[in-house]
């Protein structure tokens, strides 16, 4: 004897019950999915302005350290060399007769001098590196010049900065014969996935 094949099925009732049951089920589930998206996207924007942070100030603690230009041309006391004004502000790519790039380079935030001596000839030669930070739009750049107005390096040193944030202070008057003990550079990055971050930059100079 043939077995009949059931003909029932799901009524209209019961699919609308699982319809129901899985916008329940599929809401929270959304949530979860677009929260953790969204706290992945701000985790990657804070790692970026984090890592631009850690790279920026290494570079800025190395160059506050070597700062100083020194004065030749005057009398030499106690066997000391006098200082020349080693830090400048706002200052263009020729300020103080210092070239480091062209015309067409942004005005520096801050820009270090130091003097730099080249040993490989027989008699070693004194030569002046320069260290620019400005902003180009909102990046921070990190411009350096040794010996010559054509730099040695550009780099983009951190990302996504506020250009109405940047502000340099010094241990003592910044643009002095005497150099200050430490220069600091502060500013503010903001990303679209992340709280504003303040960074600070900050070197002291060695005491030679």
């Amino acid at each position: 004897m043939l077995s009949r094949r059931s003909d029932a099925g799901f009524t209209l009732i019961e699919l609308l019950i699982v319809v129901v049951i899985l916008g329940v089920v599929a809401a929270p589930i959304a949530n979860v999915v677009i929260v953790s998206i969204r706290n992945t996207d701000a985790t990657s924007a804070r790692l970026a302005v984090s890592h631009d942070a850690q790279q920026s100030a290494a570079f800025f603690a190395q160059d506050v350290a070597a700062t100083g230009l020194r004065d030749y041309s005057g009398l030499v006391a106690s066997g000391a060399v006098p200082f020349s004004p080693s830090v400048q502000l706002n200052a263009a790519y020729n300020a103080g007769g210092q070239v480091c790039g062209t015309a067409a380079t942004p005005v520096s935030l801050v820009r270090l001098l130091s003097d730099d001596w080249d040993t490989s000839p027989p008699s070693a030669t004194r030569r002046t590196a320069i260290v620019a930070y400005y902003l180009a739009g909102t990046e921070l750049h990190r411009l350096r010049c040794v010996g010559s107005a054509a730099p040695v390096s550009d780099a983009v040193v951190a990302h996504n900065v506020d250009p109405a944030t940047p502000a340099v202070t010094c241990a003592s008057a910044c643009t002095d014969a005497a150099v200050p003990l430490w220069v600091k550079l502060t500013f503010t990055a903001v990303t679209r996935n992340a709280d504003p971050y303040p960074i600070t930059l900050f070197g002291q100079r060695r005491q030679t």
